[in-house]
């Protein structure tokens, strides 16, 4: 895959649908498998997240839950900062002389993976037969405003990858250095307990 703003969105909304019907799994390489990689976590954060919101599963399911989703949020940011890296590699941007733009492109990605899930789960609340009409209609007037929303977004990966390889545009690989799940930096896991 090369860095082709509608075939990224197009690889998200593929593995969206795969991962609802088969054990989900990323297995691409390059690019693919970064794009893979970083989608798979927001498709497993996304569902542990609905799962840590049951009241039926009792306290130790919530708490699995909350570890599960710091696990899968800490592998997001790391594969966002690798497709950036990638990116960064392949398109060579400029260290000056343009305007340094706020969101990388790993970041627009990450949001385009979100975006494919709500897409995929909106829709299925604007056809919930269980649901009321006005539940149904509500959605899908949401789910059309998800596909110009991503619609748009892809536009403007597209737009900002043309830009940082004609050197009119630039980013840095923003690294996050979360510190919530370093026992090292997290003075609750480092301090003794009294």
């Amino acid at each position: 895959m090369d860095l082709d703003a509608p075939a990224i969105a197009g690889l998200q909304t593929r593995l969206t649908l795969r991962w609802h019907a088969h054990p989900p799994a990323a297995g691409g390489e390059g690019l693919a498998g970064l794009v893979e990689q970083n989608h798979l976590r927001n498709f497993l954060l996304w569902h542990e997240e609905d799962l840590a919101r049951r009241d039926d599963l009792g306290f130790e399911a919530v708490y699995r839950s909350k570890r599960a989703i710091d696990r899968f949020n800490q592998e997001r940011n790391n594969f966002i900062e690798a497709l950036d890296q990638a990116v960064a590699a392949a398109l060579q941007p400029a260290v000056a002389g343009c305007p340094l733009n706020s969101e990388t492109p790993g970041m627009i990605m990450d949001r385009l993976s979100i975006l494919a899930l709500k897409e995929y789960h909106m829709r299925e609340e604007s056809n919930r037969a269980d649901a009321t009409a006005a539940h149904r209609e509500n959605c899908a007037a949401k789910l059309a405003r998800i596909l110009r929303q991503r619609e748009d977004l892809t536009r403007c990966l597209g737009e900002f990858l043309a830009d940082v390889a004609a050197h009119r545009r630039t980013f840095s690989v923003f690294l996050q250095f979360k510190m919530y799940n370093d026992p090292a930096l997290n003075p609750q896991l480092y301090r003794p307990r009294a």
